[in-house]
């Protein structure tokens, strides 16, 4: 046995029906937190996997490994020879990179002590249900499970004409940018983050307006189509909170939107993409017809 196996704890299962099973745990010495040294290193690490680890590594480079802003902190655990075996954030937006079954581990019980509230944390499907298990246990369930689809758009792809103008938001038109993407965090996770977390949700939403990360179309003073940029790194931009307005669904507006915004983005990234909730059938096609194209899945957890 590795000399770090070296303690056990018993783990529930999570499946009805299942034993209490002894689980090799850990050694918790291996579990460092990660600070502004380590940037360069964390990065090169996440950068083997860019798609995946894209909202992880604009993390980094909007504020730093120790920041506020990230609502969480760093943390990266090390084989006995000292090199990374996974890193996360852990706090609010749980996000957890590991390519061991220590590491993965350790994160989850270092995710029981989080000073910061834990909203959702999110990984490849397997890997994020591993993680829920051993950090909850198996004494309660998450409050929301939401398998997703992960869309890529990538050259090279038909170039669509599109009547409206897709273009950078203002801050002046930070009320019904709000409220749009409230609409689509409560539809997505149940959660309104407008009425639980009013200022602090709008300071966010105008940090990314100031940031050049939302577009928008509006026609007569309201707003037809709205997209974020939540993450994004030299190669990657994931996108989020797409949203049209309800008298403009289904005429094919979203789409059309969408392509002209990916073509945009496509002169300055390598590859965009997004996820979506496998239930959202109608917004799938939709994004299919903007020419992005299904290329694996994920798992969100809210706790």
């Amino acid at each position: 046995m590795n000399r770090r196996n070296v303690k056990f704890i018993a783990h529930h299962k999570a499946v009805a029906g299942r034993e209490i099973f002894p689980q090799i745990a850990p050694e918790m010495s291996c579990l460092r937190l990660l600070g502004n040294s380590n940037e360069q290193e964390v990065l090169e690490f996440l950068n083997v996997r860019p798609v995946h680890t894209v909202v992880m590594a604009s993390f980094i480079g909007d504020n730093g490994m120790e920041s506020a802003d990230n609502r969480g902190k760093f943390y990266g655990y090390r084989s006995v020879r000292g090199t990374l075996e996974g890193v996360a954030l852990i706090g609010h937006t749980t996000l957890i990179e590991a390519r061991s079954e220590d590491s993965l581990t350790a994160f989850a019980l270092a995710a029981r002590q989080s000073e910061t509230p834990i909203h959702f944390m999110m990984a490849d499907g397997q890997t994020i249900e591993s993680f829920w298990n051993y950090y909850a246990g198996g004494n309660r369930a998450p409050r929301l499970v939401c398998p997703e689809l992960l869309f890529e758009l990538t050259f090279p792809f038909p170039v669509q004409k599109c009547r409206w103008d897709v273009r950078l938001a203002e801050p002046s038109e930070l009320g019904q940018i709000a409220v749009a993407h409230d609409e689509v965090a409560f539809i997505e996770s149940g959660s309104s983050p407008l009425t639980k977390d009013g200022m602090e949700f709008l300071k966010r939403c105008l940090r990314r307006i100031e940031q050049r990360r939302t577009f928008v179309v509006f026609e007569n003073g309201r707003l037809v189509f709205k997209a974020d940029i939540a993450a994004e790194t030299s190669d990657v931009v994931y996108l989020e909170g797409i949203y049209v307005a309800p008298e403009y669904r289904g005429q094919g507006v979203g789409s059309s939107c969408l392509a002209n915004l990916g073509l945009q983005l496509t002169e300055r990234f390598e590859n965009v993409c997004l996820l979506s909730n496998v239930e959202f059938v109608n917004a799938h096609r939709s994004f299919l017809k903007a020419s992005f194209r299904n290329t694996g899945s994920c798992q969100t957890i809210f706790v």
